[in-house]
């Protein structure tokens, strides 16, 4: 293959907010099959991003019977991440599904296997790791800078800003609120960023203090308090297996003036690091405390600020190389898996009032 035909499922916000605009960017992805439950949807989304060419279906089954289709980017509610991607792959295509990976752990689960015994590419839409001071951080992780991480932070938290688009505010659709829409993106970041997959308990809990609101101040209008089924916000303690601790901390809607959203703190033995302010890294040397903040972009010209490269673009182009080159995926499904596990644990936690201990 020289371009990998594009089939999108799901033409809604995610897709026409990342997707669509990601992979209209990358020389060798033509999408070619818009599927919505919504026609109007499918087709704007083609006069857009498609072309002349390009089919337009309400039944993603009839989508996945066109053996030209290299590629399904599932873009769905949380609720049928597994149904369409699992036929995706089964019909012989990648699949780069967006976060998080499914509504249950057992679901995601079914995902891999299914990978696994297809041999097609799973990937999940986990774009945060694509910024350039998440992958200079992963770098010095890697690099073993910071030493042993062992004390960590999963920043997810609005002050308000609830989604009222949708089914974000549905549990049945979606699973939960903030932690599995914002929340699964700062996990991940930290659980790749320390590259330790491996929890041993969890201790959680979800909280719906401010979801009734009449009339509340929110980013995009106020909620209707009776469709808000899902926590407004989560809070966890994770330890792992090497006795590493997480703090896991997520809210559409919190008073607080502490506001970070897909952000991580790592302390480790050698050093600690930040995305408070920028990229920032601090530590001890010759006696002394030092703090760095790392500068990521390539200016240094006057009036010239450098070139910036955009993590959703650079997704896709990485995503659509990985598939045409037989590479890995940057997101593995094995490591979303882990996520989806957590996260499942932590509403497990809340539920039951006790810690969630893994096998």
């Amino acid at each position: 293959m020289t371009k990998a035909r594009i089939g999108i499922i799901g033409c809604g916000g995610i897709a026409n907010g990342k997707h669509l605009p990601s992979l209209s960017k990358v020389s060798q992805a033509e999408i070619v099959a818009f599927c919505d439950l919504v026609v109007e949807k499918a087709e704007e989304a083609k006069a857009k991003y498609g072309t002349e060419d390009s089919k337009v279906y309400t039944d993603y089954t009839k989508l996945l019977a066109d053996n030209t289709i290299d590629v399904i980017h599932v873009c769905t509610p949380n609720d049928s991440h597994a149904e369409i991607s699992i036929a995706a792959l089964e019909s012989g295509k990648h699949v780069l599904c967006e976060k998080p990976m499914a509504k249950t752990a057992a679901d995601a689960r079914l995902m891999l296997e299914a990978s696994k015994r297809t041999g097609k590419k799973l990937s999940i839409g986990y774009n945060n790791r694509y910024r350039a001071d998440s992958r200079y951080l992963k770098d010095l992780t890697a690099a073993g800078e910071l030493g042993e991480i062992y004390f960590a932070k999963a920043h997810a938290i609005r002050r308000r800003a609830v989604p009222t688009w949708g089914v974000f505010l549905d549990e049945e659709k979606q699973g939960g609120g903030p932690l599995i829409d914002i929340g699964t993106h700062a996990l991940d970041l930290v659980l790749w960023t320390m590259d330790n997959y491996k929890p041993k308990v969890v201790l959680g809990r979800t909280y719906h203090k401010l979801s009734q609101t009449e009339n509340a101040a929110n980013a995009w209008g106020p909620w209707d308090p009776a469709k808000f089924t899902v926590e407004d916000s989560a809070f966890a303690m994770i330890t792992m297996e090497n006795g590493a601790t997480i703090i896991l901390e997520s809210s559409w809607a919190l008073n607080t003036l502490d506001i970070d959203e897909a952000k991580v703190s790592l302390s480790g033995t050698k050093a600690g690091a930040d995305m408070k302010e920028g990229l920032r890294i601090n530590g001890e040397k010759n006696s002394r405390l030092y703090v760095n903040k790392v500068e990521l972009n390539s200016g240094g010209v006057a009036f010239y600020e450098g070139a910036s490269e955009n993590a959703e673009v650079l997704e896709a182009s990485m995503w659509i190389d990985a598939v045409l080159n037989d590479k890995e995926p940057l997101v593995k499904p094995e490591q979303a898996l882990v996520v989806s596990e957590i996260l499942e644990a932590i509403y497990e936690s809340s539920r039951t009032g006790k810690a969630v201990y893994f096998e």
